[in-house]
């Protein structure tokens, strides 16, 4: 597979953003709810649009009535809900504007003293805190290990990179969405974990996303997803774009979007391609069928000359 893989141990993730990167960048404030928690989840699906520009949020697959699927994790309301991406708009505010600094490491965001749109790793207050976990309570006692995370699709107007810091500041990148894609990294199992998500332009941002894991069982769950991002001054509502989701298959590459519209089943098959499948059969049968007869009928009115 042509995807650039880059594997995390979450151990390494919990410290903040470089000092010289967000320089007021405050510490998760206390009495903050723990990210990630499942059992204050509401246990339907939310329903209706939604725009998220402050507080906590995780993406992340879960099963919905036992289906696999990548869902957004909303924690800015009570009870927590899981939100379909299509559904939901995440805005990253103008107060996440900031510089590129000097430091040669983060080269990789642009020029120094260029304008970045960043939704940090550590928690700030006015701005989006975004991360990812699988901590669904059955995604974290069914999933074989880890999730396979993929970038597999980027547009928007400028660069998206997704990083995170380790332990002495350095960063390291998930994803960068100006490289070849599909990317990937791995999510272990019953983790949760931020980054930093950066944007170098505002405007409206889509990131197709795919999630796949083995369960203990023997299966392979897969499904893929847009988010919606709305970067700067604009009006969020501008970012809910009809867009199909990119292939939701095994496998890299995508696929056109009437085939990408069928979404894997809890059972990790489709039941769209099936009946193409047999529809086709019959189809190619009913030709080989008239095929035949036309042959025959030839064959006998030449005999009858």
């Amino acid at each position: 597979m042509n995807a650039t893989t880059i594997r995390t141990r979450t151990g390494v993730l919990g410290a903040g953003l470089l000092l010289a990167l967000t320089p007021t960048l405050p510490a998760a404030a206390a009495g903050t709810p723990t990210p990630g928690a499942e059992s204050d989840a509401a246990p339907e699906t939310g329903t209706g649009r939604t725009v998220i520009g402050d507080g906590h949020i995780d993406m992340g697959p879960r099963f919905d009535h036992g289906r696999w699927t990548v869902q957004i994790r909303d924690d800015t309301v009570r009870p927590a809900t899981w939100r379909n991406t299509a559904d939901v708009v995440l805005q990253v505010k103008d107060a996440a504007k900031t510089e590129v600094p000097e430091d040669r490491q983060f080269g990789f965001l642009g020029a120094p003293g260029a304008s970045v749109w960043l939704l940090p790793q550590v928690q700030q207050d006015g701005v989006l805190w975004p991360g990812w976990n699988s901590q669904e309570p059955r995604v974290a006692t069914t999933v074989d290990r880890e999730v396979t995370w993929q970038l597999t699709g980027v547009e928007g107007p400028g660069g998206f990179v997704l990083f995170v810091n380790g332990s002495f500041g350095t960063p390291k990148i998930l994803f960068d969405g100006r490289k070849k894609l599909p990317q990937e990294t791995g999510i272990e199992v019953n983790s949760h974990v931020h980054g930093n998500w950066a944007f170098t332009k505002p405007g409206t941002y889509l990131l197709d996303v795919r999630m796949t894991a083995r369960t203990k069982d023997g299966r392979s769950r897969a499904s893929a997803r847009t988010l919606q991002f709305s970067v700067g001054p604009q009006d969020p509502a501008k970012a809910f774009v009809a867009k199909p989701p990119a292939d939701p298959r095994p496998g890299p590459g995508t696929t056109p979007p009437e085939a990408a519209a069928h979404e894997v089943s809890s059972d990790g098959g489709s039941s769209a391609p099936l009946l193409w499948g047999v529809g086709a059969a019959v189809a190619v049968a009913a030709v080989a069928g008239t095929v035949v007869r036309r042959r025959r009928r030839r064959r006998s009115e030449g005999e009858g000359r």
